[in-house]
């Protein structure tokens, strides 16, 4: 019989290394846990404590490029959801729900091409239990101008 390998395992082998995660930009917490759920606020495309992409897809991103930065979303996800964890990310039972935000010119059309990219990041990460149900809707404008906004649920032990 194989050993499943870890959450940890998994993104070490995506080259993966999980950042700090961001402190809040207002008034309210990074999450909330309440029983076995965690609830994520949501996250924005920060890397090195900064924002790293600004505008809105369609205009200033392609879709490869808007994903990539949904992707970025998802790993900054996952730095929330391990401090809530106590960075013990195997007490993830389940995400139960993403909800997407892409700030996008009024012709584009496909939300929920660029949420993917982090709902593949919790697929990867978790495998099956990254699963989840999900939303993606676009926007005229998000907070900082940023081309992409997730929060996150999860179940944990």
């Amino acid at each position: 019989m194989t050993r499943e390998t870890t959450a940890r395992e998994r993104l070490e082998a995506l080259g993966i290394e999980l950042p700090e995660p961001a402190a809040p930009a207002a008034n309210y917490d990074p999450f909330v846990r309440t029983s076995s759920l965690v609830f994520v606020s949501g996250q924005v495309p920060v890397r090195d404590g900064k924002l790293a992409y600004r505008g809105k897809v369609g205009v200033d991103y392609s879709l490869e490029e808007a994903q990539e930065a949904a992707r970025l979303v998802g790993i900054n996800i996952v730095a929330v959801v391990g401090a809530a964890c106590e960075g013990d990310l195997e007490r993830v039972k389940r995400c139960v729900k993403l909800g997407g935000f892409v700030n996008c010119s009024d012709d584009f059309e496909n939300h929920p091409a660029v949420i993917n990219g982090a709902s593949d990041l919790m697929v990867d990460v978790f495998g099956e239990k990254g699963r989840h149900a999900r939303f993606a809707v676009g926007t005229n404008k998000l907070p900082f101008n940023v081309p992409v906004e997730i929060d996150a649920v999860f179940e944990v032990d």
